[in-house]
């Protein structure tokens, strides 16, 4: 019997590699986990009933294309397309001979922050049935909790890895902007998605980095790593230097309970010999919100303005072109992507353009110098991932601004390209908290290695209380 529920991507590459099993029982293993919890959990839309590869099984975020597999973002407007063409990232997991499991929910076009905005229904936190997985990955970060997958790839906008591994007890890296490839990947904002891996351990997540990073020719803002991906050891953080901003203690929104488990991580880093101190953030704390709720809508405006029911997906008939393209968008388009692409159409529109979108990209432009400083006697910036933990399902889904502040955290460092790796670090409330750590770019080793000892120290058990 394989217990999918601790079995990491690591420890199954090593029970292939030496013959316990192939890679047809470990696939099947696990599309018995989804027979048994998913439709609970609802973390799936589709699955993969053979082994596509001979190697681990993975899950993909279905805004990830992936030829011949129906791929929908989440959304009705995508519903029966079809790629006919791999994303370069699902090209390179199936080249390494990774199996595909299948894809995952998301919120409408990764806009979320609770993966309730699918148009196919809310995914659930394996934790707690009741509370959402995060979002917009709240699919795939609740595969890998509950055993239904042993790590999958998702995209990160504003949070989307980070926030919803921190609200289900996994460990989720948003990559340097321009170390994945993004071609393939359904947009949303193109100057902020980023394509990321999601595991049980930071181990896991460096060797999927590893096989889906490095310069794409088909997508012209990927680059080469200026390192081999390394994968961390030992348990010092001696010689590491980590900085609080300053304006996380001032935040109100950040309950008392993941505050706590944040401050004990502090202390653990100091017995670990590392250096906290402090660094200054205002900018970013103060405008990164509004920075982002103008960058972001107004490139999904642009973007998603080629859904028109002539090309791909839905087409709602009608007597004229122009009102057979409102008529789809109205009925294939949810109440968020609706909110966001007004947004940003406003925010682009003649007269509004250098007022909004313009100034938001020069207010961008100071939060990178920012963090840029910020970071010049740091080895990395720590915060909370997210200011609170899972909350009940639809307790904020009728307030927007209330459900844009659950990326509190987690925006600013994304406007500014960074990396960032969550991992999980207590409970409050018998829920997970997530801490954040925030790096140089192109500093993804050195994120590994600061997980990987805090990892050790802290000793979380990923496996939900009530799946034990």
């Amino acid at each position: 019997m394989i217990d999918t529920l601790r079995l990491t991507a690591e420890g199954a590459m090593g029970l292939l590699e030496r013959g316990e099993l192939s890679a047809g029982e470990l696939h099947a293993a696990y599309l018995g986990a989804i027979a048994e919890l998913d439709g609970e959990l609802h973390c799936y839309l589709r699955t993969s009933e053979e082994p596509s590869g001979d190697g681990i099984p993975i899950a993909l975020k279905d805004v990830i294309s992936t030829k011949g597999i129906e791929t929908t973002a989440g959304s009705r407007i995508l519903s029966g397309y079809t790629p006919v063409f791999d994303a370069t990232v699902a090209a390179r997991v199936k080249g390494a001979g990774l199996s595909l499991l299948g894809k995952t929910n998301t919120d409408e076009f990764a806009m979320g922050s609770s993966t309730e905005n699918s148009a196919w229904g809310p995914s659930r936190n394996p934790w707690d049935p009741a509370r959402v997985p995060g979002g917009s990955g709240g699919g795939t970060a609740a595969a890998v909790s509950a055993g239904l997958a042993p790590w999958g790839l998702g995209s990160d906008t504003g949070g989307s890895i980070k926030q919803p591994s921190a609200l289900c007890g996994n460990v989720g890296l948003r990559p340097t902007y321009g170390t994945v490839s993004r071609y393939g990947v359904v947009a949303f904002a193109s100057s902020l998605d980023q394509v990321g891996p999601v595991a049980r351990t930071v181990r896991d997540v460096a060797l999927l980095y590893s096989i889906v990073a490095g310069r794409d020719p088909l997508d012209s803002t990927t680059a080469e790593l200026p390192e081999a991906v390394q994968l961390p050891e030992g348990d010092s953080l001696a010689g590491v230097r980590l900085a609080v901003p300053k304006q996380v203690g001032d935040l109100d929104a950040i309950e008392p309970g993941v505050r706590a488990a944040f401050e004990a991580s502090l202390e653990r880093a100091r017995d670990l010999s590392a250096e906290v101190g402090e660094c200054d953030l205002p900018l970013s704390y103060r405008y990164g919100m509004p920075c982002y709720y103008l960058v972001a809508p107004a490139e999904a405006s642009s973007n998603l303005a080629r859904y028109d029911g002539v090309r791909y997906g839905l087409r709602t008939p009608a007597s004229a072109y122009d009102e057979m393209v409102e008529e789809t968008r109205d009925d294939g388009f949810g109440p968020e992507p609706k909110r966001r692409i007004m947004l940003g159409t406003y925010a682009l529109s003649a007269g509004y353009y250098d007022a909004y979108y313009g100034q938001a990209q020069r207010v961008r432009t100071l939060l990178i110098r920012e963090h840029r400083d910020a970071l010049e006697g740091f080895d990395a910036i720590v915060t909370p991932t997210s200011p609170t933990v899972a909350f009940p399902i639809g307790d904020k889904a009728a307030d927007p601004l209330a459900m844009y502040a659950c990326d509190l955290l987690t925006i600013p460092s994304c406007l500014a390209g960074l990396p960032g790796l969550s991992i999980p670090c207590g409970l409050s409330d018998g829920l997970p908290v997530g801490l954040q750590l925030i790096g140089r770019q192109f500093g993804e080793n050195g994120l590994f290695r600061i997980g990987h000892a805090f990892e050790q120290a802290i000793g979380f058990d990923t496996v939900p209380e009530r799946l034990r």
